[in-house]
């Protein structure tokens, strides 16, 4: 029962619900006070999260001088209103209301996916006749095939609508509607196609019935065979809050749990399906060696004392150790205590990221500028380097409820990218003019206010070109009381990071907007709390002696290597140049969940590592809230949690401090080190790059959406869908004619070529070509192409 909430005076009247009187607010629907009061209320087509369509009826309550029932979620209560809801009137007119909607309903439940969490299989055995009355022919509907994820029954469908209001509400895309009369509607897509929604999966949640269920996990498990385990989403700096469904040691599906501070009760597809990826081929269950070219499976207590030995002979500054922003807290935190011990500062996880050269003066970690729930409250929003529908689709629902109470959102971007919510303004601009675009608005913005140029920045501003676009967004971040400017991953990964961080610093001063930077993975704010960059140890620490950044190591490199959860070919900013470095290298450590073809080509020794789900552990998210998680099953074959690998091998270099008895203790050493330090919103110092003049192409590598890591990339279902398709070469039409290409195109880069599809996109600004990094075994993939930013040469094919 929920607490009883708490309503103005001045807003406050009182109703009389089967007997009892009750304060509510004035405009509530009846369902609403009822929900807030624990009186169950039947219904189908109502959910709290979505607009009311009093589709169903299943509601009927029995309202004092009303000539009949009415509908409890589209009836405004009033002063003294006098409600029953347990009335024979209103009983009556319930369970005819489920009489008629199962008429034409299959008997399936035996073999129905939702059957044991079904909402009309439970109201039924409340509201519906032992026997039907029914004689005639059940309608059939024939099934729609909208894509991997999602598996339909649509003569099961009640016609609630829930699921094409959260698509057009909530996910911004009206992808299926109603199509007939009567018992003769249909629900389904527009026209034949695949429903693309980043967030498609929260149908399954909604529907009441079995009309949608989850294509992955048909017909694998019942629901009451399942053991849940609370989890957080591994894979973008929100944090969404889920349930891992398990059974005899196998992840079987996610679910989302409720959390109104982040995710609400939604969850993107990315964070619901990626699970798929724990029983991939490539998963590693032994501690493997290389000898003479060839993997040999070794046990444990051989594995790490080879590694150990290695590492010896190689500390100090010959020594270089990535890891992913995957990695956990205590994963983090011990992989910086191992550095420390060998007398390397060579450790980093910031691995797309090449422009640092103001990360002494960056705040104590990446972060939002504030509680994620509050950018639905903004007012103006600009974006920057930013493509948050795809970066991390639940930011970009808090974004477009913004939109939809009326902020004005614009954007700086390599690319058009087509948002799920209304944009004021997006300027799209190859990457290396973005620095001038985003130097125009802070320009304009310092002219509106009146306010000096900064010495540092004089250089940069002095030459800006203001046009009538720039002076909208800088007047609309001017009139804002609660302004938001967010910098997203492309700008994180860009050749001239360091320059846009310090013009949207001084834009957000200026302006008084609210500053903020979405971080990388679901743990690169943990990353650098545990001490995994360079120049910081734990807690914000200064190091006496700074290391090299990612890029660094990689530009000159290191006798040998650690590499944590990562894997050369999709997860560096240049991954040519990575595969060069680790060749290279004398000695190559790689602790992962999974081993690529790359990764095997690369690495000496292979240790296995307890992959999500298997291990327990604490992620930090966008906006610094700190997340536990317990591990659902155990690891597969003999891998272990790789906080515990690190402890063991920090036992045998003999290391101080590594002698931790559950993952718990190393959170709670860490987070008493950070006590109460918060990220600052002081403005980012001078110390910036800027970008270098290119006359030719350039390429904007932006990561996709089912991309990001190696779980995620192994998840069938994502990749079967258009986010996960292969690499092409997006062109705009003027460009693509001026260069002469057809079907395909040769791409250069790197020292490497590939030939790829060509599709003109007028997304793509001129002088820019897309070419996004791709999935690792991609048939046309990029993987071993340059940078993700930078020059590139096209010849047709």
């Amino acid at each position: 029962m929920s607490a009883t909430p708490i309503i103005p005076a001045d807003d406050q009247i009182t109703v009389e619900i089967d007997g009892q009187p009750y304060k509510a607010r004035k405009g509530q629907m009846i369902i609403e006070v009822t929900d807030a009061h624990g009186i169950p209320v039947p219904r189908f087509c109502y959910h709290s999260k979505l607009p009311i369509a009093a589709n169903c009826r299943m509601c009927l309550v029995q309202v004092e001088k009303a000539p009949k029932p009415l509908p409890a979620c589209a009836t405004p209560i009033a002063d003294g209103m006098k409600i029953q809801t347990q009335s024979d009137y209103a009983r009556k007119a319930q369970k005819a209301v489920m009489e008629f909607l199962l008429i034409n309903h299959p008997l399936d439940c035996p073999i129905c996916d939702q059957g044991g969490e079904c909402e009309l299989q439970d109201l039924a055995l409340g509201y519906g006749r032992d026997v039907s009355r029914f004689a005639e022919t059940k309608r059939v509907v024939k099934d729609k095939d909208v894509g991997p994820l999602i598996a339909t029954c649509m003569t099961r469908c009640i016609h609630c609508t829930r699921c094409v209001r959260f698509l057009d509400v909530i996910a911004g895309h009206r992808e299926l509607g109603g199509i007939g009369r009567g018992e003769n509607v249909e629900i389904g897509t527009y026209v034949e196609r695949a429903i693309e929604s980043e967030m498609s999966g929260n149908v399954i949640d909604v529907c009441p019935v079995g009309a949608l269920t989850s294509k992955p996990f048909q017909f694998t498990a019942r629901a009451w065979e399942l053991q849940q385990t609370p989890s957080v989403a591994p894979h973008d700096c929100v944090g969404s809050n889920l349930y891992l469904h398990s059974r005899r040691g196998e992840v079987m599906r996610a679910v989302p749990r409720d959390n109104e501070e982040l995710n609400e009760v939604w969850l993107s597809d990315r964070d619901r399906f990626s699970y798929q990826g724990l029983a991939h081929a490539e998963r590693i269950t032994q501690p493997q060696r290389k000898l003479n070219g060839q993997w040999q499976t070794i046990d444990w207590e051989t594995a790490l004392k080879v590694v150990a030995d290695g590492l010896r002979h190689c500390a100090g500054d010959d020594l270089g150790i990535l890891a992913s922003p995957t990695a956990t807290v205590e994963e983090a935190y011990l992989l910086a205590r191992i550095a420390e011990g060998l007398g390397c500062a060579n450790i980093d996880h910031r691995l797309r990221q090449t422009d640092v050269a103001d990360q002494d003066t960056l705040p104590l970690h990446p972060w939002l500028g504030g509680p994620l729930a509050d950018l639905e409250n903004r007012d103006a929003v600009l974006l920057v380097g930013a493509n948050p529908r795809k970066e991390a689709p639940i930011i970009a629902h808090r974004l477009r409820k913004a939109s939809l109470a009326g902020a004005r959102v614009f954007a700086i971007n390599p690319i058009a990218y087509d948002f799920n919510f209304a944009v004021a303004d997006q300027i799209a601009v190859k990457p290396s003019a973005m620095v001038a675009e985003l130097a125009a608005v802070t320009a304009a913005a310092l002219k509106i206010r009146s306010a000096n140029v900064p010495a540092d920045l004089q250089s940069v501003l002095d030459g800006a070109q203001i046009s009538p676009r720039h002076e909208a967004m800088a007047q609309a971040l001017c009139d804002s009381t609660r302004g938001q400017v967010l910098l997203g991953l492309n700008a994180a990964m860009h050749p001239a990071a360091s320059a846009l961080r310090a013009l949207t610093s001084l834009l957000a001063e200026t302006t008084g907007a609210r500053l903020g930077a979405m971080s990388d993975g679901p743990n690169g704010a943990g990353a650098w709390l545990a001490g995994a960059v360079p120049h910081r140890a734990a807690a914000g620490a200064a190091r006496t002696h700074a290391g090299l950044s990612a890029q660094a190591m990689l530009e000159t490199p290191r006798k040998a290597y650690v590499l944590f959860g990562c894997e050369p070919e999709a997860d560096f900013a240049d991954p040519a140049k990575t595969q060069q470095a680790l060749s290279a290298a004398g000695f190559v450590v790689a602790m992962s969940a999974f081993a690529s073809p790359a990764l095997r080509e690369c690495a000496h020794i292979l240790l296995p590592i307890a992959a999500f789900g298997e291990t327990s552990g604490t992620f930090v998210n966008g906006e610094g809230r700190w997340q536990s998680f317990a591990g659902a099953v155990r690891p597969l074959g003999e891998a272990r949690p790789g906080w515990k690998v690190l402890r063991v091998l920090g036992n045998l270099l003999d290391l101080s401090g590594c002698d931790y008895e559950s993952s718990e203790a190393l959170r709670d050493e860490l987070r008493g080190l950070v006590g109460e330090q918060r990220p600052s919103h002081a403005r980012v110092s001078s110390a910036v790059n800027m970008p270098a003049a290119n006359g030719g192409l350039e390429r904007v590598g932006d990561v996709p959406l089912y991309a990001v890591d190696a779980l995620v990339r192994r998840a069938a279902a994502l990749q079967a869908t258009a986010d996960g398709a292969d690499a092409v070469v997006r062109i705009n039409a003027s460009e693509a004619a001026r260069l002469g290409l057809g079907a395909q195109a040769k791409v250069t880069q790197g020292g490497a070529e590939r030939v790829l599809p060509v599709m003109t996109d007028a997304r793509v600004p001129d002088g820019a070509v897309w070419i996004a990094s791709t999935r690792p075994g991609s048939t046309q993939g990029d993987s071993r192409l340059g940078a993700a930013f930078g020059p590139v040469e096209l010849k047709p094919a």
